[in-house]
């Protein structure tokens, strides 16, 4: 068993990880002295690397990360690698969930995708990525109370037609892209860290 050290601070993640991950890793809290990570890379990785490497600075341990950015059709795009502060710096779920439907408002392509980078970073420097994509749509209107982020507004096109926010947590954590990509991670593990 590996045992790493969680770079997320957000609970709701953390217990989406720990869902995946269960037994096969001991998962560690993020150390309470770890300062926020300024999120400012390009790229999915390189948000997943800055935070991974900030924990093993503060921890000496091998620190997993991930981020996560909803990618619509219609915005080109966007929001990203900044899906999490789509409506601003300090913007909550619903602002950003607000702020998405309003954007795409008459819009007749409401294909999105998920994307997940997750990543484990050790003392040594090695690094290991895996990325989980989950295929959607987005509603044109809210959907279902569980989840958190953009679940209310995301119907994976694996799925039966529901959002993640009216799915189980297991439900949603076999479709989603996060789950896909520490899935992915452990098979990976498993086969030696090869790839």
């Amino acid at each position: 068993m590996i045992t790493l050290v969680c770079a997320s601070a957000n609970p709701d993640k953390v217990a989406e990880i720990q869902a995946v991950l269960g037994d096969a890793v001991d998962l560690r809290p993020r150390p309470p002295g770890v300062p926020d990570v300024v999120e400012d890379a390009d790229t999915l990785e390189g948000n997943a690397r800055l935070k991974a490497a900030a924990v093993v600075a503060a921890s000496g341990m091998p620190a997993v990360a991930d981020d996560t950015g909803l990618e619509v059709a219609a915005l080109g795009g966007a929001p990203g690698v900044y899906t999490a502060r789509f409506a601003g710096e300090r913007a909550s779920y619903a602002d950003n969930r607000a702020k998405l439907l309003a954007e795409l408002a008459g819009a007749t392509d409401r294909r999105a995708r998920f994307r997940t980078v997750a990543m484990i970073v050790w003392p040594d420097g090695r690094e290991l990525a895996v990325e989980g994509v989950c295929d959607g749509t987005i509603p044109n209107e809210e959907r279902g109370a569980r989840g958190f982020g953009y679940d209310a507004v995301f119907r994976p096109v694996d799925g039966d037609g529901r959002t993640f926010a009216e799915m189980s947590e297991r439900e949603k954590s076999a479709l989603s892209h996060r789950g896909r990509a520490f899935r992915g991670l452990l098979s990976v593990l498993a086969d030696g860290g090869r790839r």
